[in-house]
C-alpha cells in the first residue's frame, strides 16, 4: 500500500465523493469571478497532482506551480502547464494573472501569510485569489498526520490572513458542513485509538463502497447547490475570496 498523499489523491480525485462535491462548490464561484469570460489568466499555487487545472482551464490560460517533484511529474504527464516553484517566492512576475488559486494547501505551509502575500502579488489590481483551508482543530485526523498539516483555520483566522496580505475579502464560508458530524465523529475515534492501532494513511482518502460513495456523493452535491444560497454554520473546509483592491 502506498503512503504517498499525491498517489492516493491521485487514485481519487475522479470519483471520490469529497473531490467530486468539492469541485460543485468551486464551479459556481469560478463563474461569477469569469463573469462569462474564457480568456483569463490563470495561475493554481500549489497544485499537486494538476487535476483541478482541468476545471480551471474552462475560463482561460491556467499554469500550475508546486514545491513536489512528484507533482510537478504528475501535472506535467496531464498535458498541463506547471514549473517548479516555491508558494512563498513564487517563480512569476507581479500582476501577470486575473486568478490565482490554491486548495487545501494553506494548512500544511508554515509560512502561510507570505504564501497569502505572494497570491496577492501574482494578480493584477482587481484580481481574485481563491482560497480552500481545512477548518477547525476539533478535525483534525489521520488526514491531518498523512499531509503533515501544521494548522487548521476559522473564520476569522481565514479572513486575517487575506487582510493582513492586503486583500479584501469578498467571501469566507464553511463547506461540506453537511457531513461535518460524520467527520467529527470519525476524527474523535481516530485521535482516541491511535495509540491502540496501526496508523493506515488512507483512512480518509480511499473510495467507499460503491453504495456509500453514492450516497455520500448525493448528499454534499446537494449542500453545494444549497450553498449559493445559504451559508452553512460549520464545516470541515473554508473557502475564501479575496479581490485586489485597483
Amino acid at each position: 500500500m502506498t503512503t504517498d498523499p499525491l498517489e492516493l489523491t491521485s487514485r481519487a480525485e475522479a470519483t471520490h465523493f469529497w473531490f467530486r462535491g468539492f469541485r460543485e462548490f468551486l464551479t459556481p464561484v469560478l463563474r461569477d469571478l469569469s463573469r462569462g469570460r474564457h480568456d483569463l489568466r490563470i495561475i493554481d499555487c500549489g497544485c499537486g497532482t494538476g487535476y483541478n487545472l482541468r476545471l480551471l482551464r474552462s475560463y482561460g490560460r491556467v499554469v500550475g506551480f508546486d514545491l513536489n517533484e512528484g507533482g510537478v511529474a504528475m501535472t506535467r504527464a496531464s498535458g498541463s502547464a506547471v514549473v517548479r516553484g516555491d508558494l512563498a517566492q513564487a517563480p512569476f512576475a507581479s500582476g501577470l494573472f486575473d486568478i490565482a488559486t490554491s486548495f487545501d494547501v494553506m494548512q500544511c505551509l508554515e509560512p502561510d501569510a507570505a504564501a497569502v502575500r505572494e497570491m496577492a502579488r501574482l494578480v493584477r489590481p482587481g484580481g481574485a485569489v481563491v482560497v480552500t483551508m481545512a477548518a477547525l482543530e476539533l478535525l483534525r485526523g489521520d488526514h491531518s498526520v498523512s499531509w503533515q498539516e501544521v494548522r487548521r483555520y476559522t473564520p476569522a483566522t481565514a479572513r486575517e490572513l487575506f487582510t493582513q496580505a492586503g486583500l479584501r475579502v469578498e467571501r469566507v464560508s464553511f463547506l461540506f458542513g453537511s457531513l461535518f458530524p460524520l467527520m467529527l465523529t470519525v476524527r474523535m475515534v481516530q485521535r482516541l485509538l491511535r495509540p491502540f492501532r496501526t496508523y493506515r494513511p488512507d483512512t480518509d482518502i480511499a473510495i467507499p463502497s460503491a453504495p456509500v460513495n453514492g450516497l455520500l456523493t448525493a448528499v454534499v452535491m446537494a449542500e453545494a447547490r444549497m450553498a449559493r444560497h445559504v451559508s452553512m454554520p460549520v464545516g470541515s473546509s473554508l473557502l475564501v475570496v479575496g479581490r485586489k483592491p485597483e
